[in-house]
């Protein structure tokens, strides 16, 4: 159960079919369509739920999953001297989702009749789309969140869909990002850590081995009881420390 789940998440909405990552949940039960806030803690919880696969199935599938994830969060969360931001906001342009959906239009004028073909059927996209933002009051029409709907493509039509992957990840790109939370909170931050760790040994992967030491020591020196920059009681109790790289700040929950 476990195992066919791992799956159905991999290949939902929920996870970002193009630039890797999982979001922060599914609204309904197909893991179609997500709340499109990506999160530092739920990407490596993430992580060790498919390390723990692959050492179950031994399907290469699961650790690729790890490496998808860890490689979206060097992209999206990795700040200058180690330490990983917290989030990326469901919103751009004010319409949630904005950056991660297509419309049907959009993609047949991107890419080649044939790369259109195996594309459309590959994520399942469709004129009417699959994500309708109920919370706006004039929502976008013909979203289609990106999921593997039918993952039969033929050899011969593998390297059309890489192409398009290409294609759209290009034109995603030049897209307004959702806002990015540049908070560094060591207990995420500690989740992260942990995660990098633990793929670095069982993927056998100095890579991530050496962003784990690099974490550690940006925790050690940033988030410790030891820099009194960072941490303050004051009536309160510390469960986080917040690093703004352009400016040390505080953050602190109530006891």
């Amino acid at each position: 159960m476990v195992l066919n789940t791992c799956d159905k998440m991999a290949a939902g909405g929920i996870h970002d079919q193009l630039g890797g990552g999982f979001a922060r949940y599914s609204v309904d039960a197909e893991w179609l369509v997500p709340h499109f806030e990506k999160m530092l803690y739920d990407n490596a919880q993430l992580v060790n739920l498919y390390l723990d696969a692959f050492l179950v199935s031994g399907d290469t599938r699961h650790a690729d999953m790890v490496r998808d994830i860890l490689d979206y969060v060097f992209a999206r969360h990795d700040a200058s001297g180690g330490g990983f931001y917290s989030a990326e906001d469901a919103d751009s342009e004010g319409q949630e989702g904005k950056f991660y959906c297509w419309t049907k239009d959009e993609l047949s004028k991107l890419l080649t009749v044939d790369e259109f073909n195996v594309a459309a059927k590959y994520f399942g996209v469709t004129k009417e789309g699959n994500f309708v933002d109920h919370s706006h009051p004039q929502p976008l029409s013909g979203q289609n969140v990106l999921s593997i709907v039918d993952p039969n493509i033929a050899v011969e039509d593998q390297p059309l869909l890489a192409s398009a992957k290409r294609k759209m990840s290009d034109v995603r790109a030049k897209r307004i990002r959702p806002h990015l939370d540049d908070k560094i909170l060591a207990s995420w931050n500690g989740l992260m850590l942990g995660a990098f760790a633990r793929a670095s040994v069982i993927l056998a992967d100095e890579k991530y081995r050496a962003s784990a030491e690099k974490n550690l020591q940006f925790i050690r020196e940033n988030c410790g009881t030891k820099n009194p920059r960072h941490f303050s009681t004051a009536g309160v109790t510390a469960s986080a420390i917040m690093f703004n790289c352009s400016k040390p700040m505080r953050f602190f929950c109530p006891a």
